[in-house]
């Protein structure tokens, strides 16, 4: 008999994408798992999602990949193109050359899709899942994490996951910081394709670049659905109102871009809209036996459209920094969780701060105009299709083993 325990209780704290996700990682590395979610039912609202190869992989990982590709979208290419002028700026073929550097597809797949993909997951595994439950506060007594709810009720843990999201009540244990404001706010729709759809573009991501304001659209749910989504830089947020009673500032934003973004405006469900935010990033997530994952610890603007994709990666690295650690051919140890916290600490909160980082300048080069616009235009225009060297360091880096895309290249170059 070994000495150790031969089970670790895990809490996680959030039903979302990253809540799901860190469940079902240390589930398969063998926790006993309890994740509470303080809504009455498991759900997730909003529309699409981009999912990457470096997301797409940890799917694979889990065996949960085919899942995701019943119901999603694998797209031909990613198109961008100046709203103005419609003209074409670049564009990335996301088969072939693409999907065998990166080892995975790029896949379009509806919010709500991917959140029943992890549910089902963590169901299928032994996750236990408890809804109606709010965490006021957790801190850790003799070595073991505390969770204090709302009714009263305590939760203990060998560790708690805080994966509550963007206005995390956890995330005051280790940062005193709040949410930034982008100034942008964003409305989305989802409609069937139908007969009258225009058939241009259905196969495709489609990015539409203008002053102040850009468009996304692409094809969800085996090409049954038109995911588009308007975002533009908003007066009234920027004054403080999240909400906006009227449709004006959208079509002020959109007035000089070209009929084809115009059209896609008819696509929105106008009766709310989702303000822009992001946090500065930090270099800590760890209180004692409680760590920050997903959007409690790394929120980001969504131009990289990595959110989801990095939630996925943190789960990913949290089990691999748990198998060796905590989880051992001895047993399970509880006490070797302060080390692979730390393990996983250092290894998330750099990459994610270059993603957080990023995504604002990348916000910032899609929505200028003048001169800068047109030096951007020249810039974007001078890529050519499957050149990796953009995204290399987003979609080849995460930890499971896949080769870069520029380091296969020097090595291939190497060996000739």
């Amino acid at each position: 008999m070994s000495e150790h325990a031969t089970s670790t209780d895990v809490l996680v704290i959030g039903g979302g994408m990253a809540g799901l996700a860190g469940a079902l990682a240390l589930r398969e590395n063998g926790a006993n798992v309890t994740l509470v979610e303080r809504a009455p039912e498991f759900g997730e609202v909003g529309a699409g999602l981009q999912m990457a190869p470096n997301a797409s992989r940890v799917l694979k990982r889990w065996g949960l990949l085919e899942k995701a590709l019943e119901i999603g979208v694998q797209p031909k290419h990613l198109v961008f193109r100046d709203a103005v002028t419609g003209e074409e700026l670049t564009r990335q073929t996301l088969n072939g050359e693409f999907e065998e550097c990166y080892g995975a597809p790029y896949v379009v797949i509806h919010r709500s899709d991917l959140h029943r993909v992890l549910l089902e997951g963590c169901e299928a595994a032994g996750v236990k899942l408890v809804n109606d439950v709010t965490v006021e506060s957790v801190e850790t007594v003799g070595g073991r994490g505390v969770a204090h709810t709302l009714a009263g009720v305590d939760f203990e843990a060998d560790i708690v996951i805080g994966a509550d999201g963007l206005r995390s009540t956890l995330r005051p244990l280790v940062a005193d910081d709040e949410p930034v404001s982008s100034a942008y706010v964003a409305y989305r729709g989802t409609v069937p394709i139908t007969e009258n759809t225009p058939k241009a573009d259905l196969e495709d991501v489609i990015v539409y670049l203008g002053p102040d304001c850009h468009l996304v659209q692409y094809p969800l749910r085996k090409g049954e659905l038109l995911n588009t989504v308007a975002v533009f830089k908003s007066p009234s947020f920027e004054r403080g109102e999240e909400q906006y009673g009227g449709v004006d500032e959208l079509e002020a934003a959109y007035k000089d871009c070209v009929p084809a973004v115009q059209e896609a405006l008819k696509n929105l469900a106008t009766g709310i809209r989702w303000p822009m935010y992001d946090r500065d990033p930090i270099k800590n997530w760890v209180a004692g036996r409680m760590v920050l994952m997903g959007d409690a610890a790394h929120p980001m603007l969504q131009y990289l459209a990595q959110g989801a994709c990095q939630a996925l990666e943190d789960a990913a690295a949290l089990q691999d920094a748990t198998v060796g650690t905590v989880f051992t051919g001895e047993g399970i140890r509880p006490e070797a969780w302060d080390v692979a916290l730390r393990e996983f600490n250092d290894v998330r909160a750099g990459r994610t701060a270059r993603v957080q980082r990023t995504a604002r300048v990348w916000g910032e080069s899609w929505h200028v105009s003048g001169l800068a616009r047109t030096l951007r235009n020249l810039l974007f225009k001078s890529r050519k299709d499957n050149n990796f060297q953009y995204n290399d360091w987003l979609y080849g880096q995460d930890g499971d083993g896949v080769p870069s895309v520029t380091a296969k290249r020097v090595a291939e170059k190497a060996a000739a």
